[in-house]
C-alpha cells in the first residue's frame, strides 16, 4: 500500500502511531510532502530521528520542503533508481528516500512528477536565532528547467503531481498568518507552479505547507491526515 501525508517536521509520533494501527510493512510506502523535518538540524541531532524511522515497518519517499536541506548537498547521501525516478538515500537508512525534484516515478502504476521547495516566511527569524535555512530552499531555474523538460517528454501529460507548497490560484489565503505582510512574502515557486499547472494535463495534485486541510478540484492540501494514494481516482 502507498499512503501519504503532509508536513511532520521532525515529529513522528503521528507517524509510529498509523504504523502500528494499521500494521505496515516495510513494503508499505509512506510519501511526505515536504518538510519532514529528517535533514534540519545537523547530523548529531537527525540522526536519533533517522534510527527512530528506519525501525518503522515503512518506507518514507520524501519531497523537499521549506524547513530541511536538499540531500544531494549533504555528504552522506547517495542517489539510486527507485521506481523510474531518481532518489536520494543514506546506506545506513536505506527506508528513508528523498525525491530529486523533475524525477518521474511509477507509484501504484500512476505516473508521479515530484516538483519541491518553497519560500520560508520565518527566514529571518532562523536567521536570527542560528536555526536551519537554506538558500536553496526553492527550485533554482535550473531544477524548473529540468521539471518542464521532462513534463515536455511526457506531453504536458501525467496522473499525479507532487509539490510542498500550492500553485498561486490555490494558496488557501484564510490560513495565512496575521502579521505577515504577503507582499514581502517571495512568490516565485507558486507562479512558476501556476504556469506548469495551467499547461498540464493532469489527475490529482497533492500538496503540503500550509498546515491545513482542504481540496479544491482535483488539488488537495494535506497536514496531518493520512489517506490511501490516489484512492480517490481510477
Amino acid at each position: 500500500m502507498i499512503f501519504i501525508t503532509g508536513d511532520t517536521h521532525g515529529r513522528f509520533e503521528r507517524v509510529e502511531a498509523f504504523c502500528r494501527r494499521f500494521q505496515t510493512s516495510q513494503d508499505d510506502i509512506l510519501i511526505i510532502l515536504g518538510d519532514a523535518g529528517i535533514n534540519f538540524s545537523g547530523a548529531e541531532y537527525d540522526r536519533p530521528k533517522k534510527r527512530m524511522l528506519e525501525s518503522l515497518p515503512i518506507t518514507i519517499f520524501a519531497i523537499h520542503g521549506n524547513h530541511e536541506r536538499r540531500p544531494g548537498t549533504i555528504e552522506s547521501y547517495k542517489e539510486k533508481l527507485w521506481r523510474g525516478g531518481k532518489v536520494f538515500y543514506e546506506e545506513d537508512y536505506p527506508s528513508l528516500l528523498f525525491a530529486k525534484d523533475g524525477e518521474i516515478f511509477d507509484l501504484n502504476g500512476k505516473r508521479t512528477i515530484v516538483m519541491g521547495g518553497a519560500y520560508s516566511i520565518d527566514k529571518a527569524v532562523r536567521l536570527v536565532y542560528g536555526w536551519g535555512w537554506w538558500e536553496d530552499e526553492q527550485p533554482s531555474e535550473e531544477i524548473k528547467q529540468y521539471v518542464e523538460q521532462q513534463l515536455e517528454r511526457a506531453g504536458w501529460k501525467i496522473d499525479v503531481v507532487l509539490s510542498h507548497t500550492a500553485p498561486l490560484k490555490y494558496e488557501p489565503v484564510e490560513v495565512f498568518m496575521q502579521g505577515i505582510d504577503q507582499r514581502s512574502v517571495d512568490k516565485s515557486t507558486e507562479i512558476w507552479l501556476d504556469h506548469i499547472e495551467e499547461k498540464l494535463s493532469y489527475q490529482k495534485w497533492y500538496c503540503g505547507h500550509y498546515h491545513t486541510e482542504k481540496k479544491i478540484d482535483r488539488l488537495e492540501i494535506m497536514f496531518e491526515h493520512f489517506d490511501n494514494f490516489c484512492a480517490d481516482i481510477e
